[in-house]
């Protein structure tokens, strides 16, 4: 997975070195979280079963019962690619207990608090800013003819 160029300034020179030997040499292509394989394309549900060589597998990669018709209307196709995970969320800290190899999905429930908490920053910004610079924050949608909707400036007539 790349880097965004604005924190590639916290991981070390080698770190695609580091990342390749947590991957693939430690954990052998294979998600540490549920076993799903590096590169394959795979069938899943949206309850994190996913079919492998003829056996469904929950999302903790042990053995589950096979989707009813209604299940298999929810069936697509996900490409999986495994990226290094550090456990602690510090990308400076690179000791082998702290990184761990996972999938896409393993890796968004791993970070799902961090994600959680810099969601709830950005609305709380956004919201200081269209207070600051718009007024009062409006929670339902009003229809305006310059592209804003949803906010109003205080000063202007209806």
């Amino acid at each position: 997975m790349p880097i965004r160029p604005e924190l590639r300034q916290h991981y070390p020179r080698d770190w695609p070195e580091i990342s390749r030997r947590v991957r693939f040499e430690r954990a052998g292509g294979r998600c540490e979280g549920c076993g799903r394989p590096h590169g394959v394309w795979l069938r899943c549900l949206p309850d994190g079963r996913w079919l492998d060589a003829g056996v469904w597998r929950d999302g903790r990669g042990r053995p589950a019962r096979w989707p009813d018709l209604e299940d298999w209307t929810r069936l697509r196709l996900t490409r999986v690619v495994l990226a290094a995970a550090h456990l602690d969320h510090d990308p400076a800290n690179n000791r082998a207990r702290n990184l761990r190899c996972l999938c896409q999905r393993c890796h968004l429930r791993h970070d799902r608090p961090h994600h959680l908490a810099q969601r709830r920053i950005t609305y709380r910004l956004r919201l200081a800013l269209g207070d600051l610079f718009l007024g009062p924050y409006l929670r339902h949608r009003l229809p305006s003819g310059d592209g804003r909707a949803g906010r109003r400036p205080v000063s202007a007539a209806t």
